[in-house]
Formats: C-alpha cells, structure tokens, sequence
C-alpha cells in the first residue's frame, strides 16, 4: 500500500535527481543545501544555486511538514473540526542570467488529513521573458505526453486550469505561456492513489529533460542592456504574482513554514518602471501579447 512515507522519499529522490540535471548543464553553478525542522513537525532541505553560468538563482526545496491544521487553512480546507495534517513536495523556480532563457516553476505535492482525506496537486509552468513560439509549442507537447500517458482529457483540463491559475488580475495578463495546474485530485474506485502518483510522477520527472533543453538551446543567444531591462521588468511581474496571487507562498506563511525556502522563487534583482509601453511593433509589444488565455499551443 502506498504510504504517505513512500510518497515523501519519492520526492527527495527527485529533487536529487533534478538538482544534478540542472548542475551538469550550468556547468559552474552549485546547490547549496539547507536543512530545517518545522515547529510542529517535520522539516525540508532547501537546495539553491547562485550565478551559475546559465542560472543566476534557482531553488530546488523538498519538505515534508507536519501538525495541527491553523484555523487559516482549516478555512481554505472546509473542514469543521480540527484536524492533522501531513504535507510534502518538490517546488521549483528558476531564474536565468541570459533573457532569451525563459523562468520555470514546477511544483508537485501531496497533502493527507488524520481524517482519511488526502489528494496531489501540482503543475509546470514557463514564463519567458520573451516568448518564442516554437518553445512555447514544444513546451506544452512535452507536458501533454505526459499527461496523455495517464488520460486524454489531463492535458485540456489541466492547460486551462493553469491559464487561469497563472494569470494577474491586477495586469490583466497571463504570468508567462502556461503550462498545467492540477490541485485536490483525490483517489477515487476508478482512480486509485497508485495511479494519481504515477501522474504525478510522470510531471516531475519531465521537468529536467524539458528546462535542461531550454537552457542549452537558448543561452548561446545574443543580448544586451535591452533585453536585460526588460527581463527585470518581467522579473518584476513574476514577484507581483508570486507575492499577492501564489496558493503556495500563502500556505507557507500561514503555516508559519521557513521564510527564506518559501520566498526562494523571487529573482535575484527585478525592476519596476511607472507606466512602461513597449514600442510598437517590438519584440516585447508582442511578447505582451500572448500573455493571455486560451492560447492553443499544440
């Protein structure tokens, strides 16, 4: 039977086996590691990597917490009496040093209540600084193999729920090209939690040979101070989702779990500039032009 212990080892496997995947292809850039304990229960061990070659700050973090839900998350859970929790996961962000390298997240996670409940959530998403369409395309055909393996109708739903998960309200614009975004996928008799891990497993084990292939492909390309303008302003866009929209960095902070792990996905330096336009007809008008939903990539 698969246990929440299994569940938890699998992950720090990935996390490993991530971790040496994106340091095999920087080159220069090591992860260094932190090891932490929980108040209530449990702990993690941040992995972040500085001015690499191709990565100027990239966080790969595992934890497996646990202990009485807040009265803050039995709210966001509904649930009416008091309960245990047990969380555990892989959460990754990536900010590169050349902008034609685009921004990635995954996150994959499992969550089990003492009372029985329990369900996975995940998703992989990328945010390019500038979105080049033939990666956008290749991107979103890696993720629907993925999910085609364990159901047709994954990559559909699961597309549109990122779209509308990694979207800015408050800039009308989507955080990047998407990806997928699943949450609350609970076993059920004709889909057991064995088969929900193994969808689960297939988005995390795509996440090296998916970013690893960005990297090298795009980093050799030209750039200037341009082009690094506009990535912190970019950068800046993605702590604007991070820090007012992100499910994630609001369960850490209302879990009371490690600040510095939980704000690992915010860049090394970003930009805000009042009221930037692009100009017209640039590369950057008509990378703001596909941020937006619905957007058929495959």
């Amino acid at each position: 039977m698969l246990s929440k212990e299994n569940i938890a080892e699998y992950f720090q496997t990935l996390q490993k086996t991530i971790c040496q995947a994106i340091e095999n292809t920087d080159g220069k850039g090591k992860f260094r590691e932190d090891l932490w304990q929980h108040h209530s229960g449990g702990g993690g061990r941040t992995r972040v990597l500085t001015d690499g070659n191709i990565i100027a700050k990239g966080g790969v973090n595992f934890s497996a917490v646990s202990g009485e839900a807040s009265e803050a998350l039995q709210k966001q859970l509904n649930l009416t009496e008091k309960a245990d929790y047990f969380a555990t996961g892989v959460s990754i962000v990536q900010h590169p040093v050349n902008p034609m390298v685009p921004i990635i997240h995954m996150n994959v996670r499992y969550f089990e209540l003492s009372n029985g409940i329990c369900w996975f959530g995940g998703g992989i998403d990328l945010t390019p600084h500038y979105v080049v369409e033939e990666d956008a395309r290749w991107f979103h055909q890696q993720l629907k193999a993925a999910c085609d393996k364990h159901s047709a109708e994954y990559y559909p739903k699961y597309k549109e729920w990122a779209d509308n998960y990694f979207f800015i309200p408050h800039r009308n614009e989507t955080r990047g090209v998407g990806g997928i975004f699943f949450d609350y996928l609970k076993p059920k008799d004709e889909t057991p939690k064995e088969d929900l891990f193994a969808f689960v497993q297939s988005v995390g084990e795509s996440f090296a040979p998916v970013y690893t292939h960005l990297m090298v492909k795009n980093n050799q390309l030209p750039y200037g101070a341009h082009e690094i303008n506009w990535q912190m302003l970019r950068r800046g866009r993605y702590v604007e989702f991070n820090l007012v929209w992100d499910r994630g960095t609001k369960f850490g902070l209302e879990t009371n779990g490690r600040t510095e792990s939980i704000l690992m996905s915010l860049p090394p330096v970003a930009n805000w500039v009042y009221d930037f336009q692009p100009e017209a007809g640039s590369e950057e008008e008509k990378t703001l032009s596909l941020l937006k939903k619905g957007v058929d990539w495959v």
